[in-house]
């Protein structure tokens, strides 16, 4: 057993080297994919004082590189988003917002650990899955809309972001579509340099200077906060969270992963909710930000280029360095949620580059439900083999007609049970709600099949008036 597991990881990595010397570019743009969601959470959070930004990137970094060699996959590792949410919008403190994220892996670990996340994953329709991942695409391109909406058209002031317009917004929109046939071509890596250096020469005013910070380069000290788990709102929040995870960290990203990168070994359900549990349960007590993998964060990453771990190794190595020595003040009890250098430089960071990266995520995360009536669909719904025996012993009685029809009919249900968990998950913001009509949609089809075969189907066939 020992054996074997540490010759899955060394192939895992001899993949991850590979894959980095044939295209190392490809490797750094994917690796800045999913940038488009963690800045504009972890700079709002750490604004607030809801976590520690020197924290969240060490440990954050750490994750990553232990993540691409772990799985040799481009994995992400990103905010849980509901907990975010809540913590901006109540306020949460510091100690709330750990505590949420420690329990949400509480639950996993249990739920992981008895083997009740391969039982879900077992009972779960195909199609339900694919619409939570399409609900989740359409609500990163909803996010990403908002963030380019209030920007105008022009800036006539040059002490403006010029591409904090609508029409620089439209140019890397544009590129990005003409890039969308060459996902190697290092769009996240050029865009975001751009963004950066514009940062810097148009948005002095978030930029505060060094001295004025009492910047060193001293090597950052985790500060011990111990987590309010007496907290009502911290316990509130992580049950709105753990579905989320649950479904679309843990459940979601297994079946996307399989099908983004069908050549690589899949990732078992259990290991990645052991991955959750650990990253937090191990950096909560350090203010931390609540984080866990997500289908939209590996569709992100796979759009720009990442074929390998060796992505996330490279973002992780960046995230330790900009922590550990690039992190200004680590005072957190001020409010500033410590680093407050590079939250000046992300605070100013062009909003449409960011909202662009987001819709890019979104519609590669979209992109998975055209598969839910793939191959290997019809062998799920079990009228495969039989259309093909009615076929080959039926051919002149009509059966094969009856078997195609079937076929037809059981494709429009996935499409539609797909899309009522699609829209439950966009309209009500909940992975859960979208969860529970799919589920519930899905489940009427079946009791439909199950009356039909015990009476029979001509009545409902019949038309109204005859």
């Amino acid at each position: 057993m020992r054996h074997s597991f540490l010759s899955e990881l060394g192939r895992r990595n001899r993949n991850n080297l590979r894959t980095l010397r044939q295209s190392p570019v490809a490797e750094i743009s994917g690796a800045l994919g999913d940038l488009g969601t963690l800045l504009p959470l972890m700079v709002a959070l750490a604004v607030q004082g809801s976590i520690d930004l020197s924290s969240t990137l060490v440990f954050s970094g750490l994750f990553n590189i232990v993540t691409g060699a772990m799985f040799g996959i481009p994995l992400p590792v990103q905010p849980m988003k509901a907990i975010a949410a809540s913590a901006l919008s109540t306020p949460l403190s510091l100690r709330e917002t750990t505590a949420s994220g420690a329990l949400v892996s509480l639950a996993v670990l249990l739920l992981s650990t008895t083997g009740l996340l391969r039982l879900l994953t077992r009972l779960i329709p195909v199609p339900v899955i694919k619409g939570i991942q399409l609900g989740a695409g359409l609500r990163l391109v909803t996010a990403g809309a908002n963030l380019i909406l209030p920007l105008p058209w022009f800036s006539l002031s040059p002490q403006k972001n010029p591409l904090d317009t609508r029409i620089a917004t439209l140019i890397a929109f544009l590129l990005l579509l003409l890039t969308q046939r060459a996902p190697r071509f290092p769009y996240a890596l050029l865009i975001f340099l751009l963004g950066l250096l514009s940062t810097l020469l148009f948005s002095p005013d978030h930029v505060p200077s060094p001295p004025s910070l009492g910047l060193s380069l001293s090597l950052w000290k985790p500060v011990f906060t111990l987590p309010n788990f007496n907290s009502p709102a911290a316990w509130s929040t992580a049950l709105s969270q753990l579905p989320l995870t649950t479904l679309n960290s843990v459940i979601a990203v297994s079946a996307l992963a399989t099908d983004l990168l069908p050549s690589l070994p899949p990732l078992g359900v259990t290991s990645l909710g052991l991955s959750v549990a650990a990253m937090n349960l191990c950096a909560c007590w350090f203010g931390a930000m609540p984080v866990c993998h997500g289908a939209g964060g590996l569709a992100a990453q796979h759009r720009f280029g990442a074929r390998s771990g060796a992505s996330v190794l490279l973002l992780g190595v960046g995230k330790m360095a900009l922590g550990l020595f690039l992190s200004g003040s680590n005072d957190s009890s001020s409010g500033g949620g410590g680093g407050g250098l590079l939250v000046g430089i992300l605070r100013g960071f062009p909003k449409g580059v960011l909202g662009v990266m987001v819709i890019a995520a979104g519609l590669e995360l979209g992109k998975v439900g055209a598969g839910v009536n793939g191959r290997g669909a019809a062998a799920d719904l079990g009228w495969e083999d039989t259309s093909s025996v009615a076929g080959e012993e039926g051919a002149g009685n009509g059966n094969e007609r009856r078997w195609r029809e079937v076929g037809v009919r059981e494709q429009q249900e996935r499409w539609m049970v797909m899309m009522v968990t699609a829209a439950g998950t966009l309209a009500f913001k909940s992975d859960a709600v979208g969860f529970v009509a799919g589920c519930c949609c899905h489940g009427a089809y079946r009791v439909a099949d199950g009356v039909e075969r015990r009476w029979g189907a001509e009545g409902e066939r019949r038309p109204l008036l005859w």
